[in-house]
C-alpha cells in the first residue's frame, strides 16, 4: 500500500499545526521553512522510490521495527524535530498520511510568512526569463512572495497552466480551443434553432 495522496483533512491539519508551533518555538520562520524543506524532500524521495514508499506506508511492518529503521535512516540527515515527528507519526499509525500532513504544514507556512507556492505547467521547458516574468506578475497580483515550481506537460499544445493550492488556472491552448469549440457549438445550435423557427413560420 503506497502513501496516501490526498488533500489536507482535519487530521492532517491537527498534526501540521502541532509541528508548526514546535518549529516556530524552536527557531521561528527559518526553522519552520527548514522543516518544510526536509519533509518535502522525504516525500519526493518516497514518490520516486517504490520500496521506500512501501516502507513508510506498509501496515505489515511492525511499528517498533520501523521506528528503529527510521532512526537509522534519518539520524544526522534531517533535523531532530523532523526525525521526532516522523517517529511520532509511525507510533500513532499515521505515517501513511505524510503527504496530506505535509500539504497542510505547507499551507501554514505560506499563510504565516506571506509565501505562495505555484506550480507552473508548460508544454516544453520554460526559460528563466519567462519564469521570472510569470513570478513577477503573480507577486504583483497576489501581493505575496511567490515560489514557482516549473513542470512540463507533454499533453499540452501550448500556453500555460498554474496550480495555486487546490486551484487550477488553465490558460493552455487545448483549453482555449475547447472553449472556442463550445462557444461555436452554442452559436450553431442557436442558428439552427432560429432557422427552424423561420421555416416553420414560412409554412404557416
Amino acid at each position: 500500500m503506497p502513501l496516501i495522496e490526498a488533500q489536507p483533512d482535519a487530521l492532517a491539519n491537527v498534526y501540521a499545526r502541532s509541528l508548526f508551533e514546535l518549529a516556530e518555538q524552536a527557531g521561528g520562520q527559518t526553522k519552520a521553512e527548514e522543516i518544510l524543506g526536509e519533509l518535502e524532500e522525504i516525500l519526493e524521495l518516497a514518490r520516486g522510490d517504490t520500496a521506500f514508499n512501501e516502507f513508510l506506508a506498509s501496515r505489515v511492518i511492525e511499528s517498533g521495527k520501523r521506528d528503529a529503521s527510521l532512526d537509522r535512516i534519518f539520524q544526522g540527515n534531517v533535523s531532530e524535530l523532523t526525525q521526532r515527528f516522523l517517529r511520532l507519526l509511525n507510533d500513532k499509525g499515521r505515517l501513511s498520511h505524510l503527504a496530506p500532513i505535509v500539504g497542510a504544514y505547507d499551507q501554514l507556512v505560506q499563510e504565516k510568512f506571506g509565501r505562495v507556492e505555484v506550480d507552473v505547467f508548460t508544454s516544453g521547458p520554460i526559460s528563466s526569463d519567462e519564469l521570472r516574468s510569470v513570478k513577477e506578475r503573480l507577486q504583483g497580483q497576489l501581493g505575496k512572495e511567490v515560489i514557482v515550481h516549473p513542470y512540463t506537460d507533454s499533453s499540452m499544445l501550448g500556453g500555460i497552466k498554474l496550480r495555486i493550492g487546490d486551484q487550477l488556472i488553465d490558460a493552455s491552448v487545448r483549453t482555449r480551443l475547447r472553449k472556442l469549440r463550445d462557444a461555436l457549438s452554442g452559436k450553431g445550435n442557436e442558428i439552427r434553432s432560429r432557422a427552424t423557427e423561420l421555416l416553420e413560420g414560412a409554412g404557416e
